[in-house]
């Protein structure tokens, strides 16, 4: 999830808690509104019939006729049960039907005078009142329905905007997040397309003192860091192109045609021999050294070409076999290869010749038998090609770290080597988007497969 959506999703939450607890505390005080202006109507009610029994002079007559006259000026579907001190039903409202009654309310009278409870339907105010010297027991009862009424529909009015708020402000709050953050997108885009040739390109930078202004003036300053650290080891590896490689080319040249010589005593011929190899494998690794800094990602693939890969495993194998003439080539196409293939991907030939040239090498220095046998598999999806040889295999716990930077295993002891060839196979493999494996699928057996994708 982004940044600005899980700002925007933040936002939201919060204000819908927010907004519903006061929503919930709206409507709770509504509530408690409703049930205090409804008591107090019983409350009335009450006084009313009080008053009404004191001032009657026959009350038991004179009833009738008064709540009949006065039903429903107050409450709605009033009911009353007037009860004497003996807690006998003197008076009732309610007509054609049975009356009952709750006897533990007349006794809890006695204790409290008033009681009144909105559990029931329909809701009670019972009050015990002193009349002429003698004691009354009065239950009314009523539906608040005009209350019920508003607090349903202030319920549903709250819901809605309770809902429709929660989405308004979701929406806003996405639209003003991204507004805000559009200068960090713009600056992160800015930041991807520098590269290690575009250390010079400076990030527009707003003329203001937020955040994202401070973090741009201190990116420049680091891009122009890094540009003179970058300037630096070009340099270097322009000068060490021509002062190192030229002195060991020129030794390496002298010692060749000092060999020829037939004037040496095998002793001397011998020495010589393994100076040669010496000067071979410095100017391996200098050529080695200059190739791992030479190409980037986004420059080399602007000079891509379609090439056989066939023709680069035979090129390879011809380099190789020049200073390993014992090596032999097992070159195989398999059967899961499809009709239409035509062996070509999208890379640089010299480099890939570098990265077959590199394992033959390998296979050639540390393979018993001094045979290297190449497999090819193409398919819709992808190119294949296995290189396996036979010899001392990688340990479980050096493989991981076998495509590294002068990493030699245990099987290369007594041998020489710079540690560089698979570590450079690994970058030419990576910038041609293709991934390189190792396995020992048996004993004494090396495999390296590479997959190209189409």
């Amino acid at each position: 999830m982004s940044l600005k959506r899980k700002i925007a999703l933040t936002i939201s939450i919060a204000f819908s808690l927010l907004f519903g607890m006061v929503m919930a505390v709206i409507y709770l005080s509504f509530n408690d509104f409703r049930r205090d202006e409804f008591k107090e109507r019983f409350r009335q009610r009450l006084e009313f019939t009080t008053h009404f029994i004191s001032k009657s002079k026959d009350f038991e007559e004179e009833a009738p006729v008064f709540f009949n006259e006065n039903s429903d000026n107050i409450l709605l579907n009033e009911t009353i049960l007037i009860f004497n001190q003996k807690k006998e039903l003197i008076y009732s409202t309610i007509k054609d039907r049975n009356v009952t009654w709750d006897n533990a309310m007349l006794r809890e009278l006695d204790k409290k005078k008033t009681i009144y409870t909105e559990k029931t339907v329909p809701e009670i105010y019972a009050a015990l009142k002193n009349i002429n010297g003698e004691n009354y027991y009065i239950l009314t009862s009523a539906f608040d329905t005009n209350g019920k009424s508003k607090l349903g529909y202030l319920k549903y009015l709250l819901i809605t905007a309770y809902v429709m708020s929660t989405l308004l402000i979701g929406f806003f709050s996405y639209y003003f997040v991204e507004k805000f953050l559009h200068p960090l997108e713009d600056l992160n885009k800015e930041i991807s397309e520098v590269t290690a040739h575009k250390l010079t390109t400076q990030i527009p930078v707003q003329h203001s003192n937020d955040e994202i202004s401070v973090l741009a003036n201190s990116f420049n300053t680091m891009i122009a860091r890094l540009n003179d650290v970058f300037q630096s080891q070009k340099d270097f590896t322009a000068s060490a192109s021509h002062e190192i490689r030229t002195p060991i080319t020129r030794m390496a040249f002298q010692l060749e045609n000092l060999i020829k010589f037939e004037e040496h005593s095998p002793e001397t011929l011998l020495s010589l021999q393994r100076i040669q190899r010496d000067v071979y494998q410095l100017s391996d690794l200098t050529n080695s050294l200059l190739l791992l800094t030479k190409f980037d990602k986004e420059n080399i693939q602007t000079i891509y070409e379609e090439v056989r890969i066939d023709e680069v495993i035979f090129e390879a194998f011809e380099g190789v076999e020049k200073s390993y003439p014992d090596l032999k080539l097992d070159f195989l196409i398999t059967e899961e290869t499809s009709e239409n293939a035509l062996l070509t991907i999208s890379g640089i030939q010299s480099l890939l010749v570098i990265v077959f040239l590199n394992l033959f090498k390998n296979a050639a220095i540390y393979s018993d038998n001094t045979e290297v046998k190449v497999l090819i598999t193409e398919t819709n999806e992808h190119l294949a090609v296995e290189v396996i040889s036979h010899g001392d295999t990688i340990s479980q716990e050096e493989q991981p770290k076998l495509f590294e930077a002068f990493m030699r295993g245990t099987n290369t002891q007594n041998i020489n080597g710079s540690g560089l060839g698979l570590r450079i196979v690994k970058r030419i493999l990576e910038y041609h988007g293709a991934e390189i494996l190792y396995s020992s699928p048996a004993e004494l057996i090396n495999e390296f497969a590479i997959t190209f994708k189409k």
